[in-house]
């Protein structure tokens, strides 16, 4: 009898033991997600000044994400003007390894060209402006999905234990508002139809690597360059086309929001 005691008496023990260090272990403060932002100058919040080597900005997303959800921002290396083979050349993908949590990157703009529609429509023709945009269109469908599989397998295999969350860009007008220097309100739709095939082929690419697409657009509606609102910055401004102050909010609010809580554990 006692050593049947002595027995339930060692059992109790230990599960004592165990409760309690089961207790000190959920009561650790969580550890941090240690995060790297990649891409181009959307990502570096290009626009709002001052910058940092390679236009990087304290109003990018990835400064404003850090410190947010246990977020640890540690290499911030988005460059603007970069493409999805010069990311790779630059030494971006240098800054991930297993330790990595949580990657953003948001590229792709500058391998097709965007900006050469915008231009045209803005200060061309009619017959320029459609030209342009229908050369863009073909960038997007036939070259850009294979340039975006090629930098994501990069991106997969430099961290392998990353979330990684690829954002969109923002359509640029709000054709609402009525014609914009050159850009009549159906030039500047079809501009804004071309900013969503862009996404659409951007979601599709983050799909099939198993990555999370953020997509922006609706954030930015109503906010257009020509919008009295306006989140996207103007031709003459020296960040021509990117984000303003409150657009960067946007952007951030987009990615924080999307990620939530759950997805970070």
């Amino acid at each position: 009898m006692m050593r049947r005691l002595r027995t339930v008496s060692s059992a109790l023990l230990v599960l004592s033991a165990l409760l309690v260090g089961g207790a000190h272990a959920s009561a650790a403060p969580p550890s941090h997600v240690v995060y790297d932002a990649l891409g181009d100058s959307y990502a570096s919040g290009y626009g709002v000044p001052p910058y940092g080597a390679c236009g990087r900005s304290q109003s990018a997303y990835a400064v404003q994400l850090d410190g947010r959800q246990r977020i640890a921002l540690d290499d911030f290396v988005a460059c603007a003007g970069a493409t999805t083979t010069s990311m790779v050349s630059g030494g971006q993908l240098t800054a991930l390894d297993a330790d990595t949590d949580l990657v953003t990157l948001t590229v792709g703009g500058n391998d097709i060209g965007w900006s050469q529609a915008v231009t045209a429509c803005l200060g061309g023709t009619d017959a320029q402006c459609a030209g342009t945009v229908a050369l863009v269109r073909s960038r997007i469908t036939t070259a850009l999905p294979g340039l975006l599989d090629a930098v994501y397998a990069q991106v997969a295999a430099a961290a392998p234990n990353a979330h990684v969350v690829v954002t969109g860009y923002p359509r640029l007008f709000s054709p609402e508002y009525g014609a914009y220097l050159g850009a009549s309100t159906a030039e500047q739709a079809a501009l804004n139809d071309g900013a969503d095939l862009l996404n659409s082929t951007i979601s599709a690419a983050a799909t099939r690597h198993g990555f999370q697409f953020v997509d922006v657009t609706k954030r930015f509606v109503g906010h257009g360059v020509n919008s009295p609102y306006a989140w996207v910055l103007g031709p003459f401004d020296p960040g021509a086309f990117h984000p303003t102050v409150d657009g960067y909010e946007a952007y951030t609010a987009a990615v924080n929001s999307a990620l939530g809580p759950v997805k970070l554990g």
